[in-house]
């Protein structure tokens, strides 16, 4: 009679005793999520404008990093891109550089959309009227000069501020930030700030949550596995800026190499955040073959970021807007 008692109590036990068992197994590193985009693209921009996201990649693939022009990706829902073509090519647009386009952010601001970059060391700003180009050299030189700054003159980002406010991040090797004028394509070099935080290296970018300014950046080289990123807080987009205890947040993992050089977005109207960011190709990827890649990141009660796993996949999300506030 006994024996009857017990087998069910031990069947009903089972479950959880898996459960725990399985929550004990390590985790499979050796099998990544593919990459998001087809083929070889590093350094994305990842933005949403109207019910639509967009990634703005640097085309890899070249030892030195040569490539001339510059492609966007569209999607509806975070897991089906769409190529939607060469928006800026340096050879065709450019009168003052020919090669190495690296590194891209978008900004928007009065109904323009404004997309800096690097060209051949030194950073550039061209306009448009869509997210998906075509985009125009409104200067017909470089925003910024190699030279101009201390440190490598590449890795642009701009953070436009609540209140309209648009402030311009670059540089590696040294961490620079100012305020861009009301055009969005020129500033004052005196108001310059330069700064480096611990560990910095290049590949900066700011956002803003609950009042908080993070700064995030890339460690180490692209070229070496331990590339990976870390991040500082402020109360102000020109800081001062606090190294946070916890670093990195982003960093590769067994199979997974490489991974830096990131964004993130909110998605509208939630606070759910992804990190776009790129890992070297799998299989035999190195810092001139990269691949890029989606990630959800998180913030404990504190507003401290939590560590991103990049073995996590990014589940299907559309954005959900009022009808009356959507535009391209």
């Amino acid at each position: 009679m006994r024996i009857r008692f017990l087998l069910p109590l031990l069947l009903s036990s089972w479950p959880i005793v898996a459960s725990q068992a399985q929550r004990s197994l390590p985790a499979d590193t050796l099998h990544a999520p593919t990459a998001v985009l087809p083929g070889v693209y590093a350094d994305p921009h990842i933005a949403a404008y109207g019910q639509t996201y967009y990634l703005y990649p640097t085309t890899d693939g070249t030892e030195g990093w040569m490539s001339t022009a510059f492609t966007c990706w569209s999607s509806p829902d975070l897991k089906t891109w769409k190529k939607e073509g060469v928006i800026l090519d340096l050879p065709r647009d450019l009168t003052w550089a020919k090669a190495r386009a690296w590194a891209p952010a978008i900004a928007t601001k009065g109904g323009k959309y404004y997309y800096y970059y690097s060209a051949d060391a030194n950073i550039g700003v061209a306009v448009a009227d869509k997210p998906t180009g075509p985009f125009k050299d409104p200067l017909g030189k470089p925003l910024i000069a190699k030279g101009a700054f201390q440190g490598q003159t590449i890795d642009p980002m701009v953070l436009v501020d609540d209140d309209g406010t648009a402030y311009l991040y670059w540089g590696q090797g040294q961490c620079h930030v100012v305020k861009l004028n009301a055009d969005m394509v020129s500033f004052d070099p005196a108001a310059v700030v330069e700064f480096k935080p611990p560990g910095y290296n290049e590949g900066s970018f700011v956002f803003k949550r609950q009042g908080k300014y993070y700064l995030m950046w890339s460690e180490y080289d692209t070229r070496d596995p331990r590339y990976s990123v870390a991040y500082a807080t402020a109360t102000s987009p020109m800081g001062p800026f606090t190294k946070a205890e916890k670093n990195p947040v982003l960093k590769g993992k067994g199979v997974v190499k490489g991974a830096g050089h990131h964004s993130v977005l909110q998605v509208p109207g939630t606070d759910q955040w992804v990190m776009a960011y790129h890992r070297f190709r799998i299989p035999g990827g190195n810092g001139y073959n990269r691949e890029t890649c989606l990630s959800p990141m998180r913030f404990d009660a504190q507003g401290n970021i939590l560590p991103v796993d990049v073995f996590e996949v990014v589940k299907p999300t559309r954005i959900k807007r009022p009808a009356s506030s959507v535009r391209p």
